[in-house]
């Protein structure tokens, strides 16, 4: 299933994408999508009944605000440096082990919402991002598979990092992560089942136009599975939680001088194969 929220900010109702493009109400059968629903094998089976029943109601979509597809998000966990090409490209040594970092739900917004230029900011970049979402809480797992078996669905994030505030300003990575609408995500959360190989996916960023960055989770050095298993080594992780895999070749860092970062008026493009598209205008804070 392919589920959303639309709606203005604050205000988002549920809803859901059929096999037909047609979008649909889901605010009669559940209150929200949220971690609760995504535990709640019963919920979730209704809604797909209900789907394949026709018995939705169609929503009219002209004009329509799509907000993230996830609502009360416990936390989200970021991983870093997890593509090969990436690695290479920032003159990086491989990890041994997945660099692991830290962004506030607050940095959500909606796949199309402006993304706000940080006041001082002077090396703002962009990275397409594989996000994971989790449906059953996840502690001390022993494998990848077991991993694989507590996500949900997987979901398109724009993981927007300011490089001088997170590499040159000291202290951890947060600084250049957590800025005010650093984290687009969706448009739709796509539920497991419709993805059966998270590690043959396509990603792709345009910035104004031009194709910066072309890449594909087959490239993770960390697959999805693993990241999971190692994050709940460390961490508990809750349905509702949101893990960001990291982010293939072509970002501004690791491109020649003079490097080009974002600025007021860059619009940015970015998609998922099965996961859907976003588009963000960027403004000055």
């Amino acid at each position: 299933m392919k589920l959303l929220r639309v709606g203005t900010a604050g205000a988002e109702r549920p809803a859901l994408l059929d096999a037909e493009g047609t979008l649909r109400d889901l605010s009669g059968i559940v209150p929200d999508i949220d971690g609760a629903l995504l535990s709640d094998d019963a919920a979730l089976g209704r809604v797909r009944a209900a789907a394949d029943a026709g018995e939705l109601p169609v929503l009219d979509a002209t004009g329509l605000r799509v907000g993230p597809p996830l609502a009360r998000i416990g936390k989200i966990v970021c991983i870093g440096l997890n593509y090969h090409d990436h690695a290479r490209e920032t003159g990086a040594e491989p990890p041994a082990e997945p660099v692991v970092f830290m962004k506030a739900p607050d940095t959500v917004v909606g796949p199309n919402d402006t993304v706000l230029v940080p006041r001082g900011a002077a090396k703002t970049d962009w990275e397409v991002e594989l996000a994971v979402v989790i449906g059953r809480t996840a502690r001390y797992l022993e494998s990848a598979d077991e991993g694989l078996a507590h996500v949900a669905g997987y979901a398109v994030a724009h993981d927007v990092s300011e490089r001088e505030f997170q590499i040159e300003r000291g202290g951890t990575w947060d600084k250049g992560k957590n800025c005010e609408t650093f984290n687009p995500l969706g448009p739709w959360l796509v539920t497991a089942d419709e993805v059966p190989d998270p590690q043959n996916l396509s990603l792709r960023l345009w910035v104004n136009g031009q194709l910066k960055q072309d890449g594909t989770t087959a490239e993770q050095i960390f697959p999805v599975g693993e990241v999971v298993r190692y994050v709940s080594r460390f961490m508990t992780l809750y349905p509702g939680d949101v893990i960001n895999t990291g982010t293939p070749a072509g970002v501004a860092l690791g491109q020649p001088d003079p490097k080009p970062f974002l600025r007021a008026g860059d619009v940015v493009e970015l998609e998922i194969e099965g996961l859907g598209r976003q588009r963000q205008e960027f403004k000055d804070a």
